[in-house]
């Protein structure tokens, strides 16, 4: 009696196994394809981790990967938008002057992020390809550099709004900024593989 439950038991254990390897093997082109786009990006921990959850039937390719980064930075930046209008900036004028400024920066941002989405909507091989590309370039940076310009405004100013502010505008750079990489890596397949 105990052979035929060992054996069942061994089956069993088998066909579960092989169940798993059959969905890791499923997985693994879209896992492929982020690891490999984000190998280069700038911060290439921070985008296979924060573009794995966008692997899947929806993002196979480049284009995909691309817009996926670009609405990980929008939500990020919609969040640092609105913690900036929720927060206090104490008694001093001028940090209250630096998160006021900030906060126009990062909501200027989002609108570029969004104007960034549309144009790779629209994003095709073809006449308008590098008009599209290259407005969507241009939205991407100057949400980097809206990051930027709300950093420099806490200059020489101490406390814990400034170095809150400081970790969440930082990790938002990152998620822009391989954002970006992705886009340029679009551009230099000239719109292949959309």
């Amino acid at each position: 009696m105990s052979l035929p439950f060992s054996i069942l038991t061994f089956l069993l254990l088998l066909f579960l196994s092989s169940s798993a390897a059959a969905a890791r093997k499923s997985d693994a082109p879209t896992d492929d394809i982020v690891r490999s786009s984000c190998v280069h990006a700038s911060y290439p921990n921070v985008c296979v981790r924060t573009l794995s959850s966008y692997a899947g039937s929806a993002c196979k390719t480049p284009r995909d990967l691309a817009r996926a980064a670009v609405n990980v930075s929008l939500s990020r930046t919609r969040r640092v938008s609105s913690y900036l209008a929720h927060i206090s900036a104490g008694d001093s004028k001028r940090q209250r002057e630096a998160l006021s400024d900030c906060t126009e920066q990062i909501s200027d941002s989002v609108d570029s992020l969004s104007m960034t989405l549309g144009e790779l909507q629209h994003l095709q091989g073809g006449e308008t390809f590098e008009w599209h590309m290259s407005n969507a370039q241009t939205w991407v940076s100057a949400a980097l550099t809206n990051d930027d310009t709300c950093l420099d405004g806490f200059e020489g100013i101490d406390g814990k709004v400034k170095s809150d502010v400081k970790r969440k505008v930082t990790n938002l750079g990152r998620v822009t900024s391989n954002a970006l990489y992705m886009i340029k890596r679009l551009d230099e397949s000239r719109g292949k593989h959309l």
